[in-house]
């Protein structure tokens, strides 16, 4: 297992069980452990490491940590909360240094289209969700799934992109150079 995945693992399942005088863990973390989520969330980004390197897998890594981070229209950072493309924004820039555009069919214009079944963790996946296209954006994690900040009143997560609403909306999916390219910035 790669050495950055233990402690991610460890701690989404520590944060889940709080002590006595701990705060009581929230729902998400509860739902996490219940379903059995935290170890299979372990393996995918295993996979993900093991299929397309340090880079991507950090990107991913990255952006993981922003689970839970509410929604906001404009918004471009944790603290004021992100919309779909100031994640992907914030994602790229703070992993890698890589400054894309703001709106989600200007991200969908800078980078290069791939097919579908050429996804790896770390391209970006565009949906029609406005009747437009590339009206929203996200980041593929592997197995299926992206991670994005779909809407007012919820947070950053991770959804599969075979459940039908995301089927029928899907819109393309793109690459970044610069995940293939860079090396991950020193912290």
């Amino acid at each position: 297992m790669k050495r950055w995945l233990l402690p991610l693992v460890f701690s989404l399942s520590a944060s889940a069980f709080a002590g006595p005088g701990q705060p009581a863990y929230d729902s998400m973390d509860a739902l996490l452990v219940d379903k059995g989520l935290v170890q299979r969330l372990g393996d995918q980004l295993q996979r993900a490491g093991d299929a397309v390197g340090d880079t991507a897998s950090q990107l991913v890594m990255n952006a993981m940590g922003f689970l839970g981070v509410p929604y906001k229209y404009g918004g471009n950072s944790a603290e004021t909360g992100f919309d779909c493309s100031g994640f992907v924004r914030a994602v790229f820039e703070q992993s890698l240094g890589k400054v894309l555009p703001r709106r989600a069919e200007e991200q969908a214009a800078a980078t290069d289209p791939i097919e579908r079944n050429d996804l790896k963790p770390g391209d970006l996946v565009f949906f029609n969700t406005m009747r437009r296209a590339f009206s929203h954006v996200g980041i593929y994690v592997g197995d299926g799934k992206f991670i994005h900040s779909p809407r007012s009143g919820s947070t950053v997560r991770v959804e599969d992109m075979r459940k039908a609403y995301w089927e029928t909306r899907f819109n393309g999916a793109r690459r970044v150079q610069a995940v293939a390219e860079a090396t991950p910035l020193a912290r």
